[in-house]
Formats: C-alpha cells, structure tokens, sequence
C-alpha cells in the first residue's frame, strides 16, 4: 500500500477478532487484513468469562506484525460494549472480565426507577447492562477492591499506554452516562449503589490516548505510535462507514447482533421510546445512534455450531431455506430465551410447539425460521423508530458480515417494503480507520465527508442493491 496515511484498526466481535491495516489517501481507502483469532468465552467456576488475556495477545502479535510490514502512522480499538475488567489500587487487574451471556444479572434491579433511568441514559433495558453488571457484583470482594472500571476497548487500551479513560460512544452503553450532556451520570450511580469514582474521564473519537508503549518491538523504533479513540463501540464505528446519501436512511449493523435503528441528532427520551425498548447511545461527532438491539445471526451461527458438519454448508442451508415459502415458521426473535449459548434448534422448536404453531424439522427449515423472523423483528424496530423520532427512512443500510447473507437482504426489503443497500462487509473496521485518519488530517472533517469518502472507494465496490418483491400484506400481517 503507498500514499496517503496507513493506520491499524483492531476489531474486537463477540465471537472473532482480527487487526487490520488500512491505507487511507487519494480519495480511496484500502484495507489488508494482517491477523484474524477467534474470540471464544471461558467458562470457569460457573461464570462465563472473555478469554481477556488470550485477547490481549491476539491484539499486540497482530500490530507487531502489522508494523513490521506498514509504515503505521497510528492504531485504534473497537469492541462490543457493555462488559468490563476492574482495576486495583495498582492498575492490576482483577479477575477475567464476565461475558454478558452469564447468567449473573437475572433478576438484578437498581434502586432508581426505569422511567428516570430512561430520561437520564436512555439506554435500552438489557440485562446485561454495565449497570446491571456492577449491581450483581455488588459485596464481592473484587467490587470492593476495585479503583478504576474499565470497558474492553479502554482496557486493552490501558495495556498498551498506560493511560486510563472512557471512550464515549462505548460508555454510553453502560447505563450510566447522562445522554443529553455526555457525562457520567454520578447522582444516578449513587443512587443505584454504585462508587461514581470507578469511572475514569471520558475521551471523544478522534482523541489521542496515548503513545504505543507495551509492544517493544514498536515503542523501541524511536517514532512512537499513537493509539487513538475511535467509535469504539463496534456499531459506533459501523455507522460511520454507512454510505448513506443524506440523512434520511435507517441501518442494520448485522452480526452477532443486529442493531436497527437511525442517526440522529439528539436523543427520544419520550415514555414511548422507553416502552418501545429503544436506546440511545452516542455516536461520532455527536450524533445519536436510536437504535434497538436485535438478536441477530447468533441464533443462526449457535443452529449451525449445534448440527455440525452433518447438516451441510451454511451456503448448502442457504440455498435450501430460499426455497421454502416465506413466513411459514416464525419466532420473536427477541424472547430472552434466546440469549445464552445451547441447543438452539431445539429451544425454536420448542417455543413453537409451546404456542401451536407449525415447527420446522429440517435444519434449512429451522434456517428459514431464522431468516423470517430477523426480517420480521427488523420490519418492526424500523417502524417503531421512525414513528418514535418521527424521521423519514428512503433505503435501509445493512452493514456488517450479515451484508454477505443474500437471503436475509432480500428478506428485509420484503418485510419493510425499502429498498436494501447491502455492505460493506468491513464496516466497522472501515469506521474505525476512517476516524483514525480524519484524526491525522488525512480524510474529510465531516462525516457526510467519510461517507462521500467510503462510497468512491475501493471497498465500497462490492455493494448490493435489493428491492421490495412478494406479498407486502402478509409481512405486514406479523407483528
């Protein structure tokens, strides 16, 4: 890669990992993927845990190598948000941070009603909220040792600088920041019990946190490398590496999860956007990212790890599931029974059976169910976010690895009656050098610039354009 700036991103998913360089200059931006390592939980103890450490090593092997091929001129990291690893008087930390798939928050409450929790984050109620997390740890002695909480991306990026901070677009999925003013809401955490001074200062994306220190084969070149914030809450950066025309488009950032939703301005804090289940997180540049969180293609990546190589390729199920009729078995795909990992085809088969509803038996079958029912859940976050923040959608964007799965595009334009922009694939890695390289002057102030940026690229090539087909009314019919 020559010219313009090259810059590392590390993209941390729930279920893989991988650090990429990126060239960014001369109207193009190009990516080459130096490492890919797989992110698989422990569960140890009872508790399900991230593998941090094993993380850890994957981050540093994978710059290591990404600097002795590219002349860096910086690196940043996003992750999911949420989960975290406590700190102790001497920055060590304590214990393996706990995955949001554990069991531990069932059933845990705060002392501050829903409604003003809502008025003050508003963040969508998921039991897996930071704020959760920290009330089911309530009297361990790890909570009562602890000095400093930091969120994945913050502490992998305390490893490698030295320097303790909160990047924001992750922090506000915690449950405890103030939305409209994007500060730490310390009132409402003394509230709920929890020590406001765990929570370090906030950063922004496009902050310098600090230089490379922890690698010696990059601190000891005499140019230091800068790790620099970015959008590090994965659908953060995602968002910016929408190639939207305009602000009138809603998105799909589809993975693991799917988070549907649209870019806003300022936050819909109404009862109805609480009732809705709607969150606010912050986004880049100040923007909102209104969105819902919806069980994405983990029931379909936990189907296919449960069958094995027995039901065939996932190509080989796709192929079988499209031609099945639409809408014959369907699931709400939000139903918390869903959440933890297990036999997934068995529990759909299950709430089916539960409801007298037909059941799928073959495996591609069980695949359609998937399919529908994420369109379905999809058709009905989108309405409900147009009709809470009363903005207008012309096209539905799907970024994210989901971008790939030609079905599920379809699927979503015939359930909303949008047309679908499918990709790119590497969204949330093209966010996150994106804002690396409008840091170092190398890319467009704004994002309607990034985007505009994005869309005469190189990796916006392979984008795909789906439009509405089959029966409206029957989508419309499922709720």
């Amino acid at each position: 890669m020559t010219g313009g700036v090259v810059v590392a991103g590390v993209d941390l998913g729930a279920s893989g990992g991988r650090v990429i360089a990126a060239r960014v200059g001369g109207g193009d931006v190009v990516l080459h993927e130096v490492s890919r390592f797989a992110n698989e939980p422990v569960l140890a103890g009872g508790t399900l845990h991230w593998d941090i450490l094993r993380l850890y090593a994957h981050v540093t092997a994978g710059l290591k190598a990404a600097a002795a091929e590219f002349p860096l001129a910086s690196a940043g990291i996003d992750s999911w948000g949420c989960d975290y690893g406590l700190l102790d008087a001497a920055g060590a930390l304590i214990g393996n941070p706990v995955h949001y798939r554990d069991r531990r928050t069932d059933g845990v409450s705060v002392p501050v009603p829903a409604a003003e929790l809502y008025a003050t984050t508003g963040i969508q109620h998921l039991p897996f909220n930071t704020i959760f997390q920290v009330a089911a740890a309530a009297g361990t002695p790890a909570l009562a040792a602890a000095r400093t909480l930091l969120l994945i991306p913050d502490l992998l990026a305390y490893w490698l600088t030295g320097q303790a901070g909160a990047e924001v677009t992750n922090a506000s999925t915690t449950g405890l920041l103030d939305v409209s003013a994007r500060t730490w809401a310390a009132g409402l955490m003394e509230r709920a019990g929890i020590p406001p001074g765990l929570f370090p200062p906030l950063r922004q994306p496009g902050d310098v946190i600090g230089p490379v220190t922890a690698i010696p084969e990059i601190a000891g070149t005499g140019k230091p490398l800068p790790l620099i914030a970015v959008g590090s809450h994965d659908t953060a950066s995602a968002v910016v590496a929408v190639p939207a025309e305009g602000a009138n488009f809603a998105y799909i950032s589809s993975g693991t999860w799917s988070l549907v939703g649209m870019e806003l301005d300022r936050p819909v804090l109404s009862e109805a956007s609480r009732a809705a289940n709607f969150t606010n997180e912050a986004g880049v540049d100040g923007t909102v990212r209104y969105l819902r969180n919806v069980s994405g293609l983990w029931l379909l990546q936990e189907c296919v790890r449960h069958w094995g190589a027995a039901a065939g390729s996932l190509e080989e199920l796709l192929t079988e599931a499209a031609k099945i009729p639409p809408l014959r078995f369907v699931i709400d795909a939000d139903d918390p029974e869903f959440l933890p990992p297990g036999d997934m085809p068995a529990r759909i088969q299950g709430w089916l059976a539960r409801r007298d509803e037909k059941v799928p038996a073959a495996p591609a079958e069980i695949v359609r169910c998937v399919l529908d029912s994420l369109a379905v859940a999809y058709r009905r976050a989108l309405e409900h976010a147009r009709e809470l923040s009363g903005r207008h959608a012309d096209a539905v964007h799907i970024v994210g690895g989901g971008s790939r799965n030609e079905l599920l595009c379809q699927l979503t334009a015939d359930a909303t009656g949008l047309p679908v922009i499918a990709g790119p694939a590497e969204a949330t890695a093209l966010g996150n050098v994106l804002v690396q390289a409008r840091a170092l002057g190398a890319a467009p102030d704004s994002l309607v610039g990034l985007r505009a940026l994005l869309r005469e690229s190189k990796a916006a090539a392979g984008l795909r354009r789906y439009v509405p087909s089959g029966d409206r009314r029957a989508w419309a019919a499922r709720r």
